[in-house]
């Protein structure tokens, strides 16, 4: 780092009381669909549930408390080549703590990396070494939360992303080498960085390993590549196959193909725009079949009045059309092509169908993207679903003080 104070003055966040007032009308005025026969969910969202929430988010739920939350840390607000930046900063407490940029993905705010920011800031403060400390940097993604609006980049897309977040890092902020890390879309971001700059960062640290060429191609919408299911295979992986299909099909079909037909609706009523984010934060984290064993109503309403009060749903959405419409080429031919030293962290929820976890590595290692990556330190978790650092934060910590141990 070269210099020792921080180059900007923090703002903290602030939603006007007017926003909040035009939200518990709409709530209020919210025409339901009937809903017959969905209480199990088969047919998505139910309106039991939903309708519940909802009523807390007009008579219980308090932004003010969660907004105190949020500005405990430090925010700022940065123009990086035109594009409006949000990021929240935690300073590292240590002899020399390095830089690291944390970037979240969909259906995700900045403030899903909250459980790990003190933890990996002050290793102290919870019993490890302060030679190990981070100054970590959360932005919130271009288009999403509090980096918006974004009315002249409707283009944005994860490699577009990366470009962004080195500009931020080494000229804004004046790092000399960094840190990266990421789940979901924020795993693609960081895996770009490692490939592109990897002779500045000390490393990358992700909770998945795919390939960055991901949504290329005419089919990037369907999850299963149109490959049948093969016929005598145990019950128990067709099954499997089935749910895996179901919970991504309808996510990456629309994302990808219809993004701003559905912003519409999603952009006009916040029971619509809470409705399609609910069932994705549902279906992906390890819950035991209640989504409140993960996340609290107060937390599920933090995260969608901030996608709300920021008109944030459409941009964000959008990311993955772009992915396809704007497809992703290398930087350079070498191998492998994420060449920074890179720390992945799988969970049992996401395993492969027919896969157990015992064997997930084995089974990464045997796979055409383990070569993609200059993996160092895997780790792998029975717990555990989409939202790695929400779930199980004491894990991801100690999965990525190993992936930059010795390497500062």
């Amino acid at each position: 780092m070269i210099e020792s104070r921080f180059p900007l003055e923090p703002t903290p966040v602030y939603v006007p009381d007017d926003l909040l007032a035009d939200l518990r009308n709409r709530l209020k005025a919210t025409r339901w669909p009937l809903d017959a026969g969905n209480d199990d969910w088969y047919y998505g969202v139910s309106r039991r549930y939903l309708e519940g929430l909802v009523d807390y988010w007009i008579h219980k739920f308090d932004w003010r408390k969660s907004e105190a939350a949020i500005n405990v840390y430090e925010h700022y607000k940065v123009n990086v080549n035109g594009v409006p930046v949000h990021f929240m900063r935690k300073p590292g407490v240590g002899p020399n703590p390095i830089p690291l940029i944390l970037t979240h993905g969909w259906p995700w705010t900045f403030w899903h990396w909250s459980k790990v920011i003190d933890p990996l800031a002050d290793p102290g403060a919870f019993g490890g070494d302060p030679a190990e400390a981070f100054d970590v940097i959360v932005p919130s993604l271009p288009g999403f939360g509090f980096s918006t609006p974004l009315p002249n980049n409707p283009d944005m897309n994860f490699w577009k992303v990366a470009d962004l977040w080195h500009v931020l890092m080494t000229e804004i902020l004046r790092y000399d080498k960094y840190a990266a890390g990421g789940c979901d879309v924020g795993a693609l971001v960081a895996g770009q960085l490692g490939h592109k700059y990897s002779g500045e960062l000390y490393g990358i640290h992700i909770g998945s390993a795919q390939k960055l060429s991901l949504f290329n191609g005419d089919r990037a919408w369907n999850f299963s590549g149109w490959q049948p299911i093969p016929d005598n295979i145990p019950e128990s992986i067709r099954s499997d196959i089935l749910k895996f299909d179901r919970r991504f099909a309808s996510h990456l079909a629309v994302h990808v193909l219809d993004p701003s037909t559905l912003a519409y609706g999603l952009s006009d009523s916040p029971v619509g725009m809470l409705a399609w984010i609910l069932e994705r934060w549902a279906k992906w984290s390890d819950n035991d079949g209640n989504i409140e064993h993960v996340f609290s109503k107060d937390d599920l309403l933090t995260h969608a009045t901030i996608f709300w009060v920021n008109n944030a749903i459409e941009t964000s959405i959008r990311f993955y059309a772009n992915a396809n419409r704007y497809p992703w080429q290398p930087s350079h031919d070498r191998w492998p092509v994420v060449e920074a030293p890179a720390g992945i962290t799988f969970v049992g929820y996401e395993n492969p169908p027919g896969v157990t976890t015992e064997k997930r590595v084995q089974h990464f290692l045997g796979s055409d993207r383990a070569s993609w990556y200059n993996h160092v330190n895997i780790s792998v978790h029975e717990r555990g679903g989409h939202f790695i650092p929400w779930e199980i934060p004491d894990k991801w910590v100690d999965d990525l003080r190993r992936t930059f141990r010795g390497r500062r």
